[in-house]
């Protein structure tokens, strides 16, 4: 192999190992637990449901809250009042 060749493979060698940390993905945080549905609301304000839900309501349903998983799951608990999947939702 000539010498230019190795530089050129040293230097892409280089250049991937360089590169290779910024392509790490990063843990997932744990999702926030609020402690009412107005501290949930102020970051997600038409409420926070799992995918699928539906609001079960008599009037017009919420239809443009946040779907995610675990902020729902670490927030259903009496803030799901009406079990529809939907936390802390309003228009």
């Amino acid at each position: 192999m000539g010498r230019s060749r190795r530089v050129i493979i040293g230097i892409a060698a280089a250049g991937t190992l360089a590169v290779a940390p910024a392509m790490v993905v990063a843990p997932a945080d744990a999702a926030t637990a609020y402690k009412n549905c107005d501290a949930l609301n102020v970051d997600y304000p038409h409420g926070v449901g799992e995918p699928g839900a539906v609001d079960s309501t008599s009037g017009t349903p919420v239809t443009n809250f946040t779907v995610d998983q675990a902020v729902y799951d670490a927030n259903e608990s009496g803030r799901d009042r009406d079990k529809d999947g939907i936390a802390c939702e309003q228009h």
